[in-house]
C-alpha cells in the first residue's frame, strides 16, 4: 500500500524510538543483526531476482538473469559480510585495518589493499585488484585510528536520516540504508523508486529484524511522499542515489524558481545531504599492439561497461577516448560496433530511454542506429572541443566516440585532461591499456592515475568491480558543493567504515583465462559473469551469491565449472 503524509509521523516517531534501541546495542549485538540480516538475503534471494527481472522483463532462461544475481543479492550479501568482519575487529578492540596491506600511493597518499581480501577472493577474482587511496597528506596511522567511523561511538546517536532509493541497481537501497546506519547510527526512512515498489515485500522480509527494532521504515509513493519525508522536522539528514536534476530540486526547489534560487546561492533545504548522482563517464583506450583476439575481447569488455543493465548505470561508460594516431584504430571501432551491434537485446524498461536516445540522435545528425531494434546509438567522429554528450547524462544505450591525436605517454596526459576538465561529473572512469605498455609508461602512467579526478577510476576493468567490491569505497571525487554537486558529496559501501579516503582504484587482467596465461600473465580469471556476452553469468551469479551468503571451499567447484563455461 502507498504510503500517505499522514503516515510519516507515526513511522518517524518509531524511528526516533528506534535511534534508542540501536544506541543500546553493543558492536556485538550490531553483528548478530547483519547475521540475521545474512541469512534472510540467502532465504530470499530467489524471489528478489525473479521480482527484479520482472521489472526489468527479462526472461527467466536469459544470462542477463546473472546481473540481477550479481548487483542484487551478491552486492548485498558481500557487503554484510564485510561490514560484519569490520565489526569483529572493533569488538575486539582492534582496527578494522589491521591485517591489511598499507602502501605509499603518489602524491603523499597512503593504499589501502582490499581486493583479494582472502584466499577466495584470490580464487574467485584472480587477476583483480583493488586499492582505496587516502587523501593527500592523510598517514597510515591516521587512517587505521579513524576506521570505525560511527561504530567507534556506538552509544551516540545519529538521528533519522532520509534515503531515496535508486531505481537502477536493486541492491543500492539496501546499501545506502546500511551506510546510513553503520557509518552514522542513524534510523533510516527508505524512500523507494516508483521503479522498485514491486520489492517492497522482498526487502521487508530481509530487512525483518531492523524493521522490528524500529531501525527503519520502508515507504512507497511519488514525489510528494519523498518531499514531506525530507522536510518532516523529524528528519535530520537526506541521501540521494539519483540524478543531478532531483538533488537540485531538492536543495534549491523545482523548476525555474528552483533553478534561480541557485543561481542566487539561495538554499532551501534546511538539512545535511549527501548524494551519488552519476556522471559522463569515460573510457579511454591507450594505443598499443594488440592481437586480434585482444582487439575482439576489449570490444566486448566496453559493450559491457555500456550495455550492463542496458545503459542504466550511474557508471555506464558514455564516451570512449580513442587515439588518432594508433594504427589499430579502424579495426577495433569495426571489433566494437560488432559486439555492439550484436549483444543479447532487452526491452527499455527505465523511464524515459527512449526520449534521452532520441534526443541523442537529434543532436547528432550522424548517428548511427544499432541492435535488431535500433535502440543502440552511436555517436562516432565527436569532436573534442565540445558536444553535449559529454555533458548530458543520458543513461540509455548510448554510445559516443571521439579522439585525441599522440600515442604513449603524450596521448594518456591529453586524455586525462580531456577527462577532468570537458567531461562532467566525476563517479567514474576507466582506462583499457596492454600491459606491455604500461610497463613502458612505468610511472608516467602511475602519476596520470593519481591526476584523474575520479571516485573510482578501472585499469583493464570496468569501474562496476569497484562497486562490487564492498571493502573500497564508492562516491565522487571529493570536494563538490551543493551549488556544484557534479557526482554527488560523501560516500557508501564502504564496510572498513574509512575515514580521509578519495578513490578507489581497480586493476583487472588484459586477457581472460586461459589466454592470460598462455602469453605470459599471471591471472586465471576466464570472462567475467557481468559481460554481456557471458553465456552462463545466470547461473555463475547465483552461484556466487550464495557463496557470499556462506563462503566453503564445498561451493568453489560449481561456481569455477559455470565461469569456464562462459
Amino acid at each position: 500500500m502507498t504510503t500517505t503524509t499522514a503516515d510519516l509521523d507515526a513511522l518517524i516517531t518509531d524511528l526516533q524510538h528506534g535511534q534508542k534501541i540501536w544506541s543500546s546495542l553493543t558492536v556485538d549485538d550490531r553483528r548478530g543483526l547483519l547475521a540475521s540480516l545474512g541469512a534472510a538475503i540467502q532465504q530470499h534471494a530467489q524471489e528478489w531476482v525473479d521480482v527484479a527481472c520482472t521489472i526489468k522483463q527479462l526472461p527467466a532462461d536469459s544470462p542477463l538473469v546473472g546481473e540481477e544475481w550479481i548487483s542484487g543479492p551478491y552486492a548485498l550479501a558481500s557487503g554484510v559480510g564485510a561490514l560484519s568482519q569490520s565489526l569483529a575487529a572493533l569488538a575486539s578492540g582492534r582496527s578494522p585495518l589491521d591485517g591489511y596491506h598499507l602502501s605509499e600511493a603518489p602524491g603523499s597518499r597512503v593504499a589501502i589493499r582490499v581486493l583479494p581480501h582472502n584466499v577466495f577472493d584470490r580464487l574467485l577474482l584472480n587477476g583483480f585488484t583493488a586499492e582505496v587511496w587516502s587523501k593527500p597528506e592523510v598517514t597510515a596511522e591516521q587512517l587505521r585510528n579513524s576506521a570505525g567511523l560511527g561504530q567507534r561511538r556506538p552509544e551516540q546517536g545519529g538521528g533519522v536520516g532520509v534515503v531515496l532509493g535508486a531505481g537502477n541497481i536493486f541492491s543500492i537501497a539496501p546499501l545506502d540504508t546500511l551506510y546510513e546506519i553503520f557509518a552514522h547510527n542513524r534510523t533510516v526512512l527508505l524512500k523507494l523508486n516508483p521503479i522498485t515498489d514491486p520489492l517492497l515485500p522482498v526487502f521487508e522480509k530481509v530487512f525483518s529484524r531492523f524493521i522490528e527494532l524500529g531501525l527503519l521504515r520502508i515507504v512507497t509513493g511519488g514525489i510528494e511522499i519523498g518531499a514531506d519525508a525530507i522536510a518532516h522536522e523529524g528528519v535530520g539528514h537526506v541521501h540521494i542515489t539519483g540524478s543531478i536534476r532531483s538533488h537540485d530540486a531538492i536543495v534549491f526547489g523545482p523548476g525555474e524558481a528552483g533553478r534561480a534560487r541557485q543561481a542566487r546561492g539561495e538554499v532551501l533545504l534546511d538539512k545535511p545531504i549527501t548524494s551519488e548522482l552519476g556522471g559522463v563517464s569515460p573510457t579511454v583506450v591507450v594505443p598499443g599492439r594488440w592481437s586480434k583476439r585482444d582487439l575482439a575481447f576489449q570490444a566486448e569488455h566496453i559493450v559491457t561497461q555500456k550495455l550492463h543493465n542496458n545503459g542504466y548505470n550511474c557508471v555506464a561508460s558514455q564516451v570512449l577516448v580513442i587515439s588518432d594516431d594508433w594504427a589499430q584504430k579502424d579495426a577495433f571501432l569495426s571489433e566494437l560496433r560488432v559486439a555492439y551491434a550484436s549483444a543479447t537485446g532487452r526491452p527499455p524498461y527505465y523511464p524515459g530511454s527512449a526520449d534521452r536516445t532520441d534526443a541523442a540522435v537529434a543532436a547528432h545528425p550522424g548517428a548511427t542506429r544499432l541492435g535488431k531494434d535500433g535502440a543502440r546509438i552511436l555517436l562516432e567522429g565527436v569532436s573534442p572541443d565540445g558536444d553535449i554528450a559529454f555533458t548530458e547524462e543520458y543513461f540509455s544505450p548510448v554510445m559516443t566516440i571521439t579522439s585525441l591525436p599522440g600515442t604513449g605517454q603524450q596521448f594518456v596526459d591529453r586524455a586525462v585532461d580531456f577527462a577532468n576538465e570537458r567531461l562532467a561529473g566525476t563517479l567514474g572512469a576507466n582506462i583499457v591499456i596492454h600491459p606491455r605498455t604500461i610497463r613502458q609508461l612505468g610511472d608516467g602512467f602511475t602519476q596520470a592515475i593519481a591526476r584523474m579526478r575520479y571516485g573510482t577510476v578501472a585499469i583493464n576493468a570496468w569501474t562496476g568491480v569497484g562497486y562490487l567490491t564492498s571493502r573500497a569505497t564508492w562516491g565522487a571525487f571529493p570536494g563538490h558543493t551543493i551549488d556544484d554537486v557534479q557526482s554527488g558529496i560523501g560516500l557508501v559501501h564502504n564496510a572498513l567504515l574509512l575515514d580521509h579516503t578519495e578513490r578507489t582504484v581497480v586493476h583487472g587482467p588484459f586477457r581472460p583465462f586461459p589466454r592470460s596465461v598462455a602469453t605470459g600473465q599471471l591471472a586465471i580469471s576466464p570472462r567475467p559473469p557481468w559481460f554481456v556476452t557471458n553465456k552462463t553469468a545466470a547461473v555463475t551469479g547465483r552461484r556466487l551469491a550464495r557463496f557470499a551468503g556462506g563462503p566453503s571451499w564445498a561451493k568453489l567447484p560449481g561456481i569455477f565449472a559455470s565461469a569456464l563455461r562462459g
